[in-house]
């Protein structure tokens, strides 16, 4: 095995005697491929493993396990007992035992016969990449709507555990009365109590989405645009919350510091009012039962007018971050090549120097006019004029350029329209009239010319 790193200071869990609290990472990576092979792929290549393990460190000491050691396990083929080869599993268990740990993180997707294998075989718990993302978000989660949304997933990845996992549920629970059968086993026992628990959860999620569905359908009538920042886990879309809005949403330099979405109303220069929302981060290999229990969260992504990927252009692999964003923003239904909805945020300038920062500036420029990204640093707020700047101008070519003319004495209707539009012009004109030129939502435009009438409409 090629150890990368090794930590033995000891943080979060206090390790106890029997080791439950210090932990094992270990990368099972397939080897990379030849140079010639890599080459044929093109230009994208593959994440770099010691990157990939430095990333399930962070995994793991987000649930506050002691990291005692951790290394790559270069691997040919998966093993369908094992995962590994058998040498490898060995040579795991001298370290587990050396190290005293009780938890190995295998930074890969254990079958449940493999992980049953390899806890027998360490005499540790054994966490894959999918059971540490769900422990790091059943803890991440505060409110109601997050510890259902994580809860059902987890139930979801338990109900597949269940087969040959754990002998004792193997036994047979006896049936009522003299005549009673064998009854069914403690596995179907727990199988059906886990179905019945997820059928109460989904339920309980369907009230969340009508009740989401409600919110936007009265943001609706009062019709902010909405901004959402989408990004990789850890990529500052929280600092850029923080920055952007004046708000104080926990940020940390941690994977998944944030779970649940917050939403904020903000002023852009033009003194256009819009929705900016913040949301989960996203990360390589994330469990598909995640993506499916946040889908009502993410409904706040799907639904938004702009949508800002944040990228941490400091990350060695930000490419492979964003790809893995892109597969996310896909399977959610929203086109990640769509330049009229999204903004390219690259974050964290303030952690290149000079020459990195006129690298990132000349690619910037070579982009099209339309696409550019965005360079900003959310800690010091370098660029954030030039990312509202963009959002009011990516929102001008989605909305509709109205001249209206008003009485005077219409207070009310004055009134109204500051409220629902964006006022970009007002003066009295040679009749007396009260000329006004708004800008509104495409939805709202024929609400609008029903109201005052348009005397002449433009896009």
């Amino acid at each position: 095995m090629e150890p990368r790193s090794r930590d033995t200071r000891s943080g979060g869990l206090r390790p106890t005697s029997s080791g439950s609290g210090r932990a094992i990472v270990i990368g099972p990576y397939r080897r990379r491929p030849s140079a010639r092979v890599l080459a044929a792929r093109g230009p994208q290549g593959e994440r770099a493993p010691a990157a990939r393990l430095e990333e399930a460190v962070g995994l793991a000491r987000a649930i506050d396990l002691d990291v005692t050691y951790s290394g790559i396990v270069p691997i040919n083929d998966i093993r369908p007992a094992t995962y590994i080869g058998t040498g490898k599993v060995d040579e795991i268990a001298g370290l587990v035992k050396s190290f005293e740990a009780g938890i190995v993180v295998a930074d890969c997707a254990l079958s449940p016969v493999q992980q049953r294998n390899l806890e027998k075989a360490w005499n540790a718990k054994v966490l894959d990449r999918t059971g540490l993302i769900l422990e790091i978000f059943g803890r991440r989660a505060h409110t109601k709507e997050g510890a259902l949304q994580v809860e059902h997933a987890h139930l979801t990845y338990q109900k597949s555990r269940l087969v040959r996992s754990w002998t004792h549920l193997e036994r047979q629970r006896g049936g009522f009365g003299f005549l009673g059968g064998p009854g069914e086993t403690q596995i179907e026992t727990d199988r059906r109590l886990i179905e019945e628990r997820l059928a109460r959860i989904e339920a309980e999620l369907d009230k969340v989405k009508k009740r989401r569905k409600l919110h936007r359908e009265s943001r609706a009538r009062v019709p902010y645009p909405i901004a959402a920042l989408v990004g990789y886990t850890n990529a500052g879309k929280s600092t850029l919350f923080n920055r952007m809005t004046h708000a104080s949403v926990l940020q940390a330099d941690m994977l998944f510091a944030t779970l649940d979405p917050t939403l904020r109303a903000i002023v852009l220069p033009s003194g256009l009012k819009i929705i900016l929302s913040d949301t989960v981060g996203f990360i390589s290999d994330l469990p598909t039962m995640l993506v499916a229990a946040f889908r009502a969260t993410l409904e706040e992504v799907i639904e938004a007018d702009v949508i800002l990927h944040v990228r941490d252009v400091s990350h060695e692999d930000t490419e492979a971050q964003s790809r893995d964003v892109a597969e996310v923003l896909g399977a959610l239904g929203i086109d990640p090549g769509d330049e009229q909805r999204l903004i390219e945020v690259w974050n964290k300038i303030d952690r290149l120097d000079a020459d990195g920062r006129t690298r990132l500036q000349n690619l910037a420029s070579r982009s099209p006019a339309d696409q550019h990204p965005i360079l900003v640093s959310a800690l010091t707020g370098e660029g954030t004029d030039g990312l509202f700047k963009a959002i009011e101008e990516r929102l001008s070519t989605r909305r509709v350029v109205l001249s209206l003319a008003l009485d005077p004495a219409d207070g009310a209707g004055v009134s109204w329209l500051h409220r629902n539009s964006e006022v970009m012009d007002k003066s009295l004109d040679e009749n007396g009239k009260l000329a006004m030129t708004v800008r509104v939502d495409p939805t709202q435009a024929e609400k609008v010319k029903a109201k005052f009438g348009v005397l002449s409409p433009s896009t």
